[in-house]
């Protein structure tokens, strides 16, 4: 069984129940949810000038390949409404896939460990919740150690 940790986010419309509805949707088609932390409220990173977001991460239990959750992630994305104007912009729901097992994949489509979590208070901090030990493939640190060396100071409020 695969193990992946995804980041689900929205900052438009009913921003829980588009967590929610992409939470029941991934158990449906991708595996079993065994953990999952809390929602937290942040505002956005990278484009800073639009509505702030929920986040969530989710621990799931898989037999899909990375490449076939990547491709439901996708569906679920689209099925939920999700429109690709512009990077890092305004999104119904984003899901992320933070790690697979172990693996290092660095394709055009697929680059897995996330190239941008260890950069990211969001990301960290319901990691951290659900994950603290858990060690980043290429960096060697555990979720709780690269949290503790963050530079990001953005505001992390659990709802």
């Amino acid at each position: 069984m695969n193990q992946v940790y995804l980041l689900t986010g929205s900052n438009l419309g009913d921003r829980k129940l588009q967590l929610e509805t992409a939470g029941n949707l991934i158990g449906e088609r991708i595996g079993a949810v065994k953990r999952q932390s809390s929602v937290y409220e942040t505002a956005s990173w990278g484009k800073t000038d639009q509505p702030d977001f929920y986040n969530q991460v989710l621990l799931v239990g898989t037999n899909l390949s990375a490449h076939e959750v990547l491709m439901e992630i996708l569906a679920i994305e689209r099925e939920l409404g999700r429109e690709r104007h512009e990077k890092w912009g305004s999104r119904l729901i984003d899901i992320d896939i933070l790690f697979f097992n172990d693996e290092i994949i660095k394709e055009d489509q697929l680059i897995v460990p996330h190239p941008f979590l260890h950069q990211r208070r969001f990301t960290l901090v319901p990691l951290n919740e659900i994950a603290p030990t858990l060690k980043h493939p290429e960096l060697h640190l555990t979720i709780q150690e690269l949290l503790i060396n963050l530079d990001d100071k953005l505001v992390v409020n659990r709802i």
